[in-house]
């Protein structure tokens, strides 16, 4: 048992059937140590169960430190993986992970998605200036996006307004983050949203802009969430952790990011966001993303062009003429 699920489920083992502690066993990759795991599993076990297999899975998906919402999902997901299987031998091996996207039961789409952005955005850097931003876009790098942090509305759009104009006329994309009525009043490519501003966008506002969107994503619920508004690209992370800002989640890691690509890669663009540096690109980019954004990576690094150079041969863009 390696170290994550041994925590997560410190004097719980015992009580998981067979078959629950057989899956956890089968997929310990994708075990994340979870400040809560313990508590929910406990809660789970203490709650009356039946004895289906879909049940071992929860608990399994608990044991590996997912988060509930997504537990459950995933318990559903392969129930129905199971009864789509029924005429093999084994519909519930536990080797079997669900990747198919209909066994999910994504919520229905919005009517109308969002302008598309190119398949593989391809280094996508994050920069918290529009003098970064600029520097960027002079050293080739295909993706950007401002994150620029201030409570001065004067300020923000001063910067909004600049890194845009630095970008317009180049080959770079550039996506705002958060600020979606500047982007839309000072005519960025795109906008980047967290979770916590699905509730709040105006999103048909941003779509009829004809700005492309980008939603960050942190486990199934999410994702499945941000499949309903049909954005341009999803950003799948933290895949490790990071200082930069306060995550809402445990860092997934690689072994789950490749899990959410098989799901979602054949629907959307994807990203693969948080503590990434380009060693790390090796367990990365096999995940079947088709992007990667860093940020102190390329901030920090002591030549700029020489590191982007060296990431964007690692990461190709698609070409994006006409998008």
């Amino acid at each position: 048992m390696n170290a994550a699920l041994e925590a997560n489920t410190a004097g719980l083992w015992a009580q998981l059937p067979a078959l629950a502690q057989a899956v956890a066993t089968a997929h310990a990759e994708l075990a994340v140590p979870h400040p809560q795991a313990n508590a929910h599993l406990r809660e789970a076990l203490a709650q009356p169960a039946s004895p289906l297999p879909a049940d071992a899975w929860r608990w399994a998906a608990l044991a590996l430190g997912f988060e509930v919402e997504d537990a459950q999902l995933l318990a559903a997901a392969r129930t129905r993986q199971a009864e789509r299987l029924g005429t093999t031998s084994d519909p519930w091996a536990i080797e079997q992970w669900p990747s198919h996207w209909p066994d999910f039961q994504p919520p229905p789409a919005a009517a109308h998605a969002f302008a598309p952005c190119p398949q593989r955005l391809g280094l996508y850097v994050v920069a918290p200036s529009a003098d970064w931003i600029a520097r960027l876009v002079e050293v080739g790098v295909p993706t950007v996006q401002l994150r620029f942090k201030s409570d001065d509305p004067r300020a923000v759009e001063r910067e909004v307004k600049a890194a845009i104009d630095a970008a317009r006329g180049s080959d770079s994309l550039l996506f705002i983050n958060d600020f979606w009525q500047l982007a839309i009043e000072h005519g960025a490519y795109g906008v980047h949203l967290g979770q916590e501003d699905v509730d709040t966008a105006d999103f048909e506002a941003i779509r009829q802009a004809g700005l492309r969107l980008g939603l960050s994503t942190h486990g199934y619920s999410e994702m499945l969430r941000a499949a309903h508004w049909r954005p341009s690209y999803m950003a799948l992370g933290a895949v490790y952790a990071t200082n930069l800002k306060v995550m809402p989640t445990q860092p997934q890691g690689p072994a789950r990011l490749a899990r959410y690509a098989a799901l979602m890669a054949p629907h959307f663009p994807l990203v693969a966001i948080g503590g990434i540096d380009r060693q790390r690109l090796n367990e990365v980019l096999p995940s079947g993303v088709g992007s990667v954004a860093a940020v102190r990576a390329l901030l920090q690094a002591p030549n700029l062009r020489d590191e982007a150079q060296a990431w964007m041969q690692r990461c190709p863009a698609s070409p994006s003429s006409g998008l």
